[in-house]
């Protein structure tokens, strides 16, 4: 097999080689949340993940995040990236502080991030290029992730909110990857809230991709100040039985479910969770592989019932005052970016994003 991988025929040099390994050491945080008069939608051009069309042979959009950017420029939603927060790559320092050494070192393997990112052929290229690639588009979309939860902890009462054009890596744990998820983001999430400081005790992760969020709930297994509701196809991908028991409120949905009974299963469910735990952040991961069509969610929800899902969340979390951050998570069909900047839209348009311009 040949693999014109570089795009060009320039010989890599060893300092280019260390720069595609993310920085050891943590840089400061420059930017005034708070004061700024940015949305808090996190996104910059490098979430991108481009393997000279490698990247074809994963049903994944992986041009979704700048798709979805594109088309709320042309909703008028934003006007550029002066009006975004753009997120710098994370530290390995920071991925530490939830990841173990074993599991970062192995990524410097392309045979172990082949089997994550589930493409094969990567298995025979430079460990240089899948960093550069894959890995730090996936280590800006992982920082944009614990930004957006910063972001939405800034926000006053009542109005706190942020999204990430990306992340929502909902199947990798602090030392195991897989399902095209290599950090584990939603974790991270976490732990930043539960040192913040600011009295983040009862973190609730409602996760409404359409497959089972093993990696974190590993991760939270026994962890008290966490409540997850998930809502997943059960027939497929991961069928992790261990991961479910840190699910609180484990909503099962058979293939092909509709919108009727999918959006009447989440209003009762979620209205339960949070009148249960009562929390005080809310961790939104928003996959769009829910679609009818999707290959690999197997559900049959319109674009129309993605729109309202992401409403009745977004509704539920401003009525009880609850800062919530969502995540983008799976979605496998090139619509997919559509639907979410639709939705995003129409949140807006419903006063729902209430520091939205």
């Amino acid at each position: 097999m040949c693999l014109k991988l570089s795009c060009s025929s320039k010989t890599v040099s060893k300092d280019e080689e260390d720069k595609s390994q993310p920085d050891s050491a943590t840089p400061p945080d420059d930017q005034d949340l708070r004061n700024s008069d940015k949305l808090p939608i996190v996104y910059r051009p490098e979430y991108g993940v481009r393997f000279c069309g490698l990247q074809r042979l994963h049903p994944f959009d992986a041009a979704k995040g700048g798709n979805i950017y594109r088309l709320l420029k042309a909703g008028n939603l934003i006007t550029g990236e002066k009006d975004i927060h753009k997120p710098r790559e994370i530290s390995v320092d920071e991925l530490l502080d939830v990841h173990t050494k074993r599991y970062i070192e192995s990524l410097k393997w392309s045979v172990n991030v082949a089997k994550i990112a589930e493409i094969p052929p990567l298995i025979f290229v430079p460990n240089y290029f899948v960093q550069r690639s894959y890995l730090r588009p996936m280590r800006y979309q992982t920082f944009g992730s614990i930004l957006a939860a910063k972001c939405a902890l800034a926000g006053s009462s009542g109005t706190g909110w942020a999204i990430n054009l990306g992340g929502g890596f909902h199947h990798c744990s602090a030392d195991n990857g897989g399902g095209f998820c290599p950090y584990a983001d939603i974790t991270l999430i976490v732990r930043m809230l539960q040192s913040s400081g600011k009295g983040i005790e009862r973190i609730m992760i409602v996760d409404l991709d359409a497959h089972q969020g093993n990696g974190y709930a590993r991760d939270l297994m026994d962890d008290s100040g966490v409540f997850i509701m998930d809502m997943y196809n059960y027939r497929i991908y991961p069928r992790d039985h261990e991961a479910k028991l840190a699910i609180k409120r484990a909503v099962e949905l058979k293939p092909h479910v509709e919108d009727e009974e999918y959006l009447r299963k989440l209003r009762s469910n979620l209205s339960r969770s949070f009148d249960e735990f009562r929390p005080n952040f809310l961790i939104y991961n928003a996959g769009t592989d829910i679609l009818k069509g999707d290959p690999l969610g197997i559900l049959d929800i319109t674009g129309q019932g993605v729109i309202e899902r992401d409403e009745i969340v977004f509704e539920m979390a401003r009525a009880r005052e609850v800062p919530l951050v969502m995540l983008l998570s799976g979605g496998y069909l090139r619509s997919s970016a559509r639907v979410i900047a639709d939705s995003i839209l129409n949140l807006h348009n419903k006063g729902l994003l209430p520091m939205a311009k």
